[in-house]
């Protein structure tokens, strides 16, 4: 197991019982689930909307619409990671659509050992993703933190005619004294005076 710490949800979109059942034996239970199939794009479409996913799997063409739509549709709006498998004489064309939105493609037919590669550059890509998104997490807490001590600084200002610096050095020192964090200090501040 690649990733011991995550499972991938997985929508596999094809009209194909057989490609199902070839990608399903890919796909470690252990790495990957819940793993949902869609016959078409509006099947696929709904049951996005429902939970999203991680990864989708967009076997062409289907029987409603290609698929290059819904790649291109997930790929904008989402950090889902998107590949399409595409018959052999399509390939270029719809490679070429679909590239510069992070959509992978794959020539059909494949073979085995060719999807587990390209299944690893997915989970690199998706862990790529999952990093950024632990930082955006950790910077706009902390960007939270930094408004709630300026509001608490600015309560001290107007309510004890403190300056900035001895606002905080007030509750930077309680915050030690106590030793709870600033935000915590800053929070009590804040509903003292404003309540």
């Amino acid at each position: 197991m690649l990733f011991k710490d995550y499972t991938y949800s997985v929508l596999i979109v094809s009209s194909s019982e057989k490609f199902v059942g070839s990608i399903r034996t890919m796909l470690p239970e252990n790495e990957f689930g819940p793993i949902e199939i869609a016959q078409n794009i509006g099947v696929a479409r709904r049951k996005y909307a429902e939970r999203g996913f991680d990864v989708v799997l967009i076997n062409t063409p289907l029987p409603d619409e290609f698929g290059t739509k819904f790649a291109l549709d997930i790929s904008a709006d989402t950090n889902s990671g998107v590949l399409m498998f595409i018959k052999s004489d399509l390939y270029d064309d719809i490679t070429e659509k679909v590239i510069d939105y992070g959509v992978l493609t794959v020539s059909k037919p494949i073979s085995a050992s060719m999807v587990h590669q390209v299944f690893k550059i997915l989970y690199a890509v998706q862990e790529k993703f999952r990093g950024f998104e632990k930082k955006t997490a950790t910077l706009e807490e902390k960007m939270e933190e930094i408004r709630i001590i300026n509001r608490a600084k600015w309560t001290l200002i107007n309510n004890l005619k403190m300056s900035e610096d001895e606002a905080h050095r007030l509750i930077e020192k309680q915050a030690m004294d106590t030793r709870r964090t600033k935000r915590s200090i800053a929070e009590g501040i804040i509903n003292t005076y404003n309540n």
